[in-house]
């Protein structure tokens, strides 16, 4: 009872007391980050994948909805930051907004014609459409660059009016992306504890309960994955800048494969924060085992299959069961029923 009341304070909370201690972590990255032998942009990476993770998880783990073609909404918004920046304008507040604008309006695009569809169906549309923005995006040379895609994107600086911040040390920049996080991560904590969210949350139960409620379930998935693509798209430009340049390979097949890999290992079928325990164990494994062999991702792929297969929950599943005492059948049987919906299409 207790464990329940302390759940349902923290779901009414704008930032809750988990959200402080994560920030407060994080800010001190870049003070010891070099001194355990990894390098100061790992930082950055793991906060924007982290973003790009718990959108990603608002579409997967919220509704239910498997979305393997994900990277195309990332690697969009990519693109929308660089052209706005090379053709448009040169601000920062604008190209990120039109990098959020334009992913949610390709994913609004593909929602209406996905959007009546569940599960393995829902699943291979999500991938061919995703395939269609990453063969765009290479024949559109004359915009996109081609399979060079878009270089020399620029940290445009952060201007506030009274003052304004120089992006291009990585230092700045992480702090900046810090703070863009720790944004990102209250808006989509209210989004999904918010009644939308509650009622997203239900039509992944049943399709068939929430419409005979009167819910209009078909607008409800199309406007989840459109928010999900727009903010996807974001960090998708917040990448851009961090990558000097915006290229097809983020859009792939495989890329899209590896945000469905860390939200699922990093338990985000049960967690809202299991999509950044994900994105921290995929990038570290990447750096720390690939300095020892080329084949990490075959170690990385074995854990990902003993996990779907053995810990359904996930590791934020685990962990939950080990703190809050929540009893790990339940949560196991809680994944195990998530993962079986993705795949059977649910109710």
């Amino acid at each position: 009872m207790i464990v329940g009341s302390k759940l349902s304070s923290d779901a009414a909370r704008l930032v809750t007391p988990t959200m402080l201690v994560l920030w407060l972590v994080l800010a001190t990255v870049p003070l010891w980050i070099t001194r355990i032998g990894l390098y100061p942009y790992l930082g950055i990476e793991i906060l924007i994948w982290s973003l790009y993770a718990l959108a990603f998880n608002l579409v997967l783990g919220t509704a239910g909805l498997p979305s393997f073609g994900h990277g195309a909404y990332f690697g969009i918004g990519a693109y929308a930051f660089g052209l706005c920046q090379f053709d448009i304008v040169a601000n920062l507040w604008i190209c990120l907004f039109a990098a959020a604008v334009v992913a949610a309006l390709a994913g609004a695009l593909v929602a209406l014609f996905i959007s009546h569809r569940r599960g393995i169906y829902y699943a291979f549309m999500t991938i061919a459409f995703g395939q269609i923005f990453w063969t765009l995006a290479i024949k559109s040379h004359r915009i996109t660059g081609g399979e060079d895609g878009l270089l020399k994107i620029k940290r445009l600086p952060a201007d506030f009016g009274l003052v304004s911040f120089d992006l291009t040390d990585n230092f700045a920049f992480y702090y900046f992306v810090l703070a863009v996080f720790a944004v990102g991560t209250a808006v989509l904590w209210r989004l999904v504890h918010s009644p939308y969210g509650r009622v997203v949350a239900a039509i992944r139960q049943s399709e068939v309960r929430a419409a005979h409620l009167g819910y209009n379930v078909w607008l409800y998935k199309a406007s989840v994955f459109a928010l999900s693509a727009a903010v996807s798209g974001f960090a998708g430009g917040l990448f851009a800048m961090a990558q000097l340049a915006a290229f097809p390979d983020v859009m792939s097949l495989h890329q899209s494969g590896y945000v469905v890999m860390m939200t699922l290992v990093g338990g985000g079928l049960v967690s809202f924060w299991g999509p950044v325990i994900g994105v921290f164990l995929f990038l570290t494994a990447r750096d720390v085992i690939g300095a020892l062999t080329n084949a990490w991702m075959l170690y990385f792929g074995l854990l990902f299959i003993a996990i779907v297969l053995f810990r359904p929950e996930g590791i934020a599943g685990a962990l939950s069961a080990v703190v809050q005492q929540h009893s790990l059948h339940a949560l196991r049987r809680r994944g195990t029923s998530a993962m079986r919906l993705l795949v059977g299409g649910g109710q």
